[in-house]
């Protein structure tokens, strides 16, 4: 029986493949929920300081798996109820990834497809091989890409995003990081090494320090600016009342690399 999701740990950095490469690694259910378990797993594992998510075989996600939801049409109320479970449990987990403490960087190969490009933009990060697609292409074989409408509009400029949903064009590594969807590119034999380095380079960081931070950058953005800077405001404070801070301060005034453990 296939693994669907593989972790592989590399000292604090948790690599999370998704495994089922003949479907382009597809979000079935069952796909879905295996990344949730393993997704939730990671939110208690202090020992984990970021996350790669990345795909086997020859793209990173195509997307819902459409076979799957043509047989649930044949349920008798249509896959109404499965639909309605389906989609739910996919929202969940999307919204877990910008929720996790640990950063999540996607590593992206070869193409990110419907809700693949919505697994992209949920993530904190993303690092892209040249010559990677990305699109929310539902609209092409009539179904508006409505969820991952969610995570792309607040990924990039709104007047980009109604392009892609209404259109149905792809765009190319290029033109996704000039928009925000993505960070870095790499060429595709050096994406495992830039996508490393850039969460090696993180793990370095002050785990509490990076951990209280994303929560705060995820939680000001539906904020007032009023609210923001008072919720900002407990955050740096609270941060700045850690011990090791303490010794990261020291540790830039006497020109010497800090001592965290």
């Amino acid at each position: 029986m296939t693994t669907l999701i593989l972790r592989e740990d590399l000292g604090p950095i948790a690599r999370l493949t998704l495994n089922t490469p003949a479907t382009l690694n597809a979000l079935s259910g069952p796909m879905i929920a295996a990344l949730q378990s393993a997704l939730d797993r990671l939110a208690q594992d202090a020992a984990v300081r970021v996350v790669i998510l990345r795909g086997a075989g020859r793209a990173f996600c195509a997307g819902h798996d459409l076979r799957e939801i043509t047989a649930a049409r044949a349920a008798p109320d249509g896959g109404e109820g499965w639909f309605r479970d389906l989609f739910g449990a996919c929202s969940r987990m999307m919204q877990t990834l910008p929720a996790l403490p640990q950063p999540v960087i996607a590593q992206v190969h070869g193409l990110a497809a419907a809700a693949g490009c919505q697994l992209v933009a949920a993530c904190d990060m993303a690092v892209a091989a040249d010559g990677t697609r990305f699109g929310v292409n539902g609209v092409n074989i009539g179904l508006f890409c409505s969820t991952p409408m969610v995570a792309l509009t607040r990924a990039i400029p709104p007047k980009a995003a109604f392009e892609m949903l209404s259109t149905g064009e792809f765009i190319d590594a290029a033109r996704a990081r000039d928009l925000g969807l993505i960070n870095r590119t790499a060429a595709p034999d050096s994406l495992d090494d830039a996508t490393l380095a850039l969460a090696q380079t993180l793990a370095a960081k002050l785990p509490v320090a990076l951990r209280m931070g994303k929560a705060a950058f995820h939680a000001q953005l539906g904020l007032s600016l009023a609210e923001a800077y008072a919720q900002t405001c407990d955050t740096i404070t609270c941060n700045l009342m850690q011990p090791d801070t303490a010794e990261g301060i020291a540790a830039f005034l006497e020109k010497r690399p800090p001592n965290w453990g």
